[in-house]
């Protein structure tokens, strides 16, 4: 009974933090405000298993929830910038490599979990991934959120100095039907059983990813899952993530804030370097390029470029096409790595 009764205390503390989060306008606060919860009330004494059903569940979900992103609309779009979207694509391993080569030479870092820290975005496929590598969840969990936040804040300040603030937040998503999800969820299950087989990193999450990034594509899926859902398995994942905070010295904590500050400054360098490059070949706006080439949160970005009326469409393709690459790039990193080990 004690474990149930700890497990529901858990969760308390998460929804408590993501409230709390949501309530400052703290971004992706559903994860960030339940890790926060989850990880106060474990350095408070609170301890805990999470179920591996309730686990496997989240990353299923979350990886449904990252293949929405993956649509016709944007798959044309992305087509119609090679350039642009060439130049987000080299930027995206020169800034791992400069800020995983930190991390490891400064900071203490095994070179696995500096290439998962240092991935600029992708959160809570990051995130998982190093739950799945039994990594320093929690380590990477901070520094991630650091670049999270700083971006989510310094963005729209950036840009606003050169646009008004104007315009709607754009219609609501369309909710998918209850058959599509579960037509999903059961080929998630079957590819993830496969992928489980032949030891694919994150089987699971990934397994999620690909079926809905093949049924968005071709448009037989349409629609975005229920944010009530998507919430709970941010929630979960929170959970997880807090839960690895126990028991975690002052130092190890001082040195997360010390690698997230890094990170976040060698993404806003490589970033704006990349800016400045496309500005001279293409002669787009710097606005719009800031905004599609910010590895912040996905969902902020969009939302600024709404509010902002920077070529939504634009900015959508550059997300989208950020998180592919980082979908492909960062487990093939760590396989790299593991197979050197």
């Amino acid at each position: 009974m004690r474990p149930l009764i700890d497990l529901f205390l858990a969760f308390c503390a998460a929804a408590l933090g993501a409230a709390v989060f949501a309530l400052i306008g703290f971004p992706a606060a559903a994860l960030t405000g339940s890790a926060t919860g989850v990880t106060l009330a474990g350095l408070a004494g609170l301890r805990f298993d999470l179920p591996v059903w309730l686990r496997n569940g989240a990353f299923v979900l979350l990886g449904l929830n990252i293949g929405n992103g993956v649509t016709p609309d944007s798959l044309r779009a992305a087509a119609e910038w090679p350039v642009s979207i060439a130049i987000l694509g080299l930027s995206l391993p020169l800034g791992m490599a400069i800020a995983q080569a930190g991390m490891v030479r400064w900071m203490g870092f095994a070179r696995r979990d500096a290439v998962l820290a240092s991935a600029p975005g992708h959160l809570s496929f990051v995130l998982s991934l190093s739950v799945e590598q039994g990594g320093q969840t929690a380590r990477i969990a901070v520094i991630q959120s650091i670049r999270v936040l700083f971006l989510s804040l310094c963005v729209p300040l950036l840009v606003s100095l050169f646009f008004d603030l104007g315009g709607d937040g754009g219609a609501p998503a369309k909710v998918m039907t209850p058959l599509s999800l579960l037509g999903l969820i059961g080929g998630a299950l079957a590819l993830g059983w496969l992928f489980l087989r032949i030891r694919v990193p994150a089987p699971l999450l990934l397994a999620g990813m690909a079926v809905s990034a093949l049924g968005h594509a071709l448009d037989l899926t349409p629609g975005q899952l229920s944010p009530a859902i998507g919430t709970a398995a941010f929630m979960v994942l929170g959970v997880l993530i807090g839960s690895r905070f126990s028991g975690q010295s002052g130092a190890v904590l001082r040195g997360s804030l010390l690698a997230g500050l890094w990170l976040t400054s060698v993404n806003v360098a490589v970033t704006l370097g990349a800016v400045g490059l496309a500005m001279v070949l293409l002669g787009v706006a710097p606005s719009v390029l800031l905004v599609a080439y910010a590895p912040g949160g996905v969902e902020a970005m969009a939302a600024i470029a709404v509010t902002l009326g920077l070529n939504p469409a634009f900015v959508a393709a550059h997300h989208v096409m950020r998180l592919m690459i980082l979908s492909v790039l960062v487990p093939v990193w760590v396989h790299r790595l593991r197979g050197r080990a």
